[in-house]
């Protein structure tokens, strides 16, 4: 994924992650935020346009389903986030989070976990 996703469109996206395939309508009335029917059209319109939603016509409706994958999205986001305000760096990235955030037992264990199993994968 080559760009990344501005606010709407990633509120636009956990709405298909969570739910699957929906129509405009559906989409807005999940949303967290009172948008006009045309507006969460024309995002998903751009959305298509830019390659992260796909739809298919049902009688009069279109239902859009999600091109790109939770997952995806976030290393993407994360990559840019990176190269933005890390120069690149992954360390000062982690640092900035761990400093920032008070972890719980489990979440320093799984951690830790993805620490070794990166440390092994380099061996």
């Amino acid at each position: 994924m080559a760009k990344g996703l501005t606010d709407r469109e990633a509120d636009v996206m956990k709405v298909l992650w969570e739910h699957g395939a929906s129509t405009v309508a559906q989409v807005r009335e999940r949303l967290k935020d009172d948008l006009a029917y045309t507006t969460v059209l024309t995002i998903l319109r751009t959305m298509h346009t830019k390659g992260l939603v796909d739809y298919k016509q049902e009688g009069r409706a279109y239902r859009y389903s999600a091109k790109v994958q939770q997952q995806a999205a976030r290393k993407s986001a994360v990559k840019h986030l990176m190269g933005k305000l890390f120069q690149g760096s992954a360390d000062l990235l982690i640092t900035q989070l761990v400093a920032e955030h008070k972890l719980d037992e489990d979440q320093v264990a799984r951690i830790q976990t993805i620490l070794e199993e990166n440390k092994s994968k380099r061996k």
